[in-house]
């Protein structure tokens, strides 16, 4: 007897077929949507912020006029977009792509509401999926999203495809801690406090249960540089932040 689902992939612990894992990952975010900033405050104590400004420091887009494209992936609510918007000069575009509608309308908002949108704009697609030409963009982002994906080798692929020669690709995901007893005190706040936060300021601690799974099971630094490698993106390199809780990785499109 066959199995309909095909391939069983990583939703958090769960082993689920690979058709269900995008529309599983959907309603984690539409749940989340309209707190998830918030979240992120209280769940990182407001180290996100500074995770982030490093990340877009290390990006560093030319402060000049020069035309500048980034395509930013899983950007939902323009976190990202808007720090890369700002720092780069006048010729700095931003296009933010979503799976999720509820994160991008979020992002469209808050857009608007800080005077961004004609820095940025913002599109629902999928990571797997890009609806851009090849060789669209000069950088792409990535942040806390291809943990996400349900083939992470499908996204990498697609990254590539749409770089610019000289392109770079640049993401900023959780990761393992390599510092002694960090690692048991990460491991203990992430299963009890988060889930229970998640639930006091969404109503719902389930999301939260699968956001810290999700980083378990996610490739360590080392195995995932290989896999930007094995993409065909040179110089792919890895900086940990704060003992490895993050780090940022990078490579370049030839």
């Amino acid at each position: 007897m066959t199995d309909d689902r095909k391939t069983d992939v990583d939703f958090g612990f769960r082993r689920v077929g690979e058709a269900e894992k995008q529309s599983l990952v959907n309603e984690v975010f539409s749940k989340v949507a309209e707190r998830y900033d918030q979240m992120n405050d209280l769940m990182s104590g407001g180290l996100h912020r500074l995770w982030k400004d490093d990340f877009v420091a290390m990006l560093n887009p030319p402060r000049r006029k020069t035309a500048f494209s980034v395509l930013d992936v899983a950007g939902g609510t323009g976190d990202i977009a808007f720090r890369i918007a700002r720092r780069g000069g006048h010729g700095t575009h931003v296009t933010v792509a979503d799976i999720s509608p509820e994160m991008v309308a979020e992002g469209r908002k808050r857009a608007e509401r800080e005077g961004l949108l004609a820095r940025c704009d913002f599109t629902v697609g999928n990571a797997e999926a890009l609806a851009f030409p090849d060789r669209s963009f000069d950088a792409y982002t990535i942040a806390f999203g291809i943990r996400n994906v349900t083939h992470i080798d499908r996204a990498l692929g697609e990254a590539y495809r749409v770089l610019k020669p000289g392109g770079r690709f640049m993401c900023l995901e959780f990761s393992q801690v390599d510092v002694p007893l960090l690692d048991s005190v990460y491991d203990a706040y992430s299963f009890t406090v988060i889930p229970a936060v998640g639930k006091v300021v969404t109503g719902d601690g389930h999301p939260y249960r699968y956001l810290v799974e999700s980083i378990r099971t996610f490739p360590k630094q080392e195995k995932f540089r290989d896999m930007i490698s094995a993409a065909g993106f040179a110089n792919a390199t890895y900086r940990n932040l704060t003992g490895g809780v993050v780090a940022i990785h990078s490579g370049w499109r030839i």
